[in-house]
């Protein structure tokens, strides 16, 4: 073989080398870049039966949901983006919020610039990622409020010798309460954690990070997460149709081109998918029944909701739980939606959809879409896209806030990734 060939062999060999490296880098890329975007659900990397769901008989879940918490002094913050309500790492936490709120008196409108500066001072930054009424957050943290408004963001600051509670509820409801915590129990929660991994957008000089929500919240090392295997377990369909009221044995189930399994019930339909999705329609009959009392709270609501959703999981949820994601009052009814999260970290939906929506009208479920997930922890880690890249993309999306979570496209394998909501 003459030179001239081995060296135009060789060169050749090189090309094919390189764009090979390429192609990787950009199918890794687009992997990681998926969906950054807003949360519409965003990702960067015969007769009818009755079932009265809040009866005694049926068995309650207990609320729980994904926090992110900051605790910061004069000496730096902690952070972490993978606790839970009911994890026995947020336990200090949680009681002192907890104190907070059965102490809180006189909610007062405050403003954004407070709430603000509340984060300068000693204290703790709750996030529960999204608005909740506060009875319903209250019952995260095992405390009581029966105030009407509605909370993502809490702080307790420290104020001269007592400890203040700023709420926010992402939007423009700002409130400021006082509480019975004294600054040195603030203090010494406060110090339990070692200071300096983490930091605020609005802390950064940098314009990559300015171009996001100054509350994103970034940690240094970023968190070690998880690989997530997806199953779908519609296996049992008749277990399913009980828990709903509905009698396996029925005529009226039948398979529809879809591949759907359709049962029919009176005036109620429900349809198994083959995605794994579930859905019911009352068709105006009182057969699922949240609550039989005309004066049943809202949180009661929310509770029979939750405990219905994790009866027709069962034990096939895996690794992930239910966590409430939404409460609206509609014109019809009251709207609860509801996602998953594997050890605090949420689980979104690349469609933008939530996990599970219920309408509750006068006290029984109208609508309900459930997608049954399974999720197992697998033992490879997450590879997160460099936070830099992450930042660049997301700044084409200006005010997003950038966090860390999971997209389920389907079945399969997903890993942790960037998220601009």
């Amino acid at each position: 073989m003459s030179e001239h060939t081995r060296k135009h062999r060789d060169f050749i060999q090189n090309i094919t080398i390189a764009l090979l490296f390429v192609s990787a880098v950009l199918l890794f890329a687009q992997t990681q870049i998926y969906g950054l975007g807003v949360h519409t659900g965003s990702f960067l990397s015969g007769s009818d039966l009755s079932v009265d769901i809040a009866a005694p008989n049926q068995t309650e879940a207990a609320l729980t949901a994904p926090v992110r918490v900051v605790a910061t002094s004069a000496f730096g913050r902690y952070g972490s983006m993978a606790l839970t309500t009911d994890s026995d790492s947020f336990e200090p936490l949680r009681g002192l919020l907890e104190q907070a709120l059965l102490s809180a008196q006189d909610y007062r409108a405050s403003n954004g610039q407070s709430f603000f500066n509340a984060l300068k001072s000693t204290s703790i930054y709750y996030d529960f990622l999204v608005p909740l009424p506060l009875p319903v957050l209250a019952e995260l943290v095992r405390a009581d409020a029966e105030e009407s408004v509605s909370a993502r963001r809490l702080i307790l600051a420290g104020e001269g010798d007592g400890v203040s509670l700023y709420l926010w509820d992402d939007a423009t409801g700002y409130y400021r309460c006082d509480t019975a915590l004294s600054l040195e129990i603030l203090e010494q929660t406060v110090n339990q954690y070692e200071l300096g991994n983490a930091f605020f957008a609005f802390e950064s000089s940098d314009p990559y990070v300015q171009s996001v929500s100054p509350y994103s919240l970034f940690l240094d090392p970023e968190p070690v997460l998880p690989e997530l295997s997806i199953s779908i377990p519609l296996s049992d369909s008749d277990r399913l149709l009980l828990s709903l009221g509905f009698n396996p044995n029925t005529q009226y189930r039948y398979t529809d081109s879809s591949g759907a399994e359709v049962v029919r019930e009176g005036e109620r339909t429900l349809r198994l998918h083959t995605d794994g999705t579930l859905s019911y329609q009352s068709g105006g009959s009182p057969a699922l029944v949240i609550t039989t009392s005309e004066e049943a709270s809202l949180l009661e609501i929310v509770e029979a909701a939750n405990s219905l959703l994790h009866s027709l999981l069962a034990s096939a949820a895996g690794d992930a739980e239910l966590y409430v994601e939404g409460v609206e009052q509609t014109e019809d009814g009251i709207l609860l939606r509801f996602g998953y999260q594997a050890g605090g970290v949420p689980i979104r939906f690349r469609d933008g959809q939530s996990a599970a929506e219920i309408t509750v009208v006068g006290g029984v479920i109208s609508d309900m879409t459930f997608r049954v997930r399974q999720y197992t922890v697998e033992g490879t880690a997450s590879l997160l896209l460099p936070l830099r890249q992450a930042l660049a993309i997301a700044a084409q999306q200006e005010g997003a806030e950038l966090s860390i979570g999971y997209a389920d496209g389907g079945a399969g394998t997903i890993s942790a990734g960037w998220l601009a909501e």
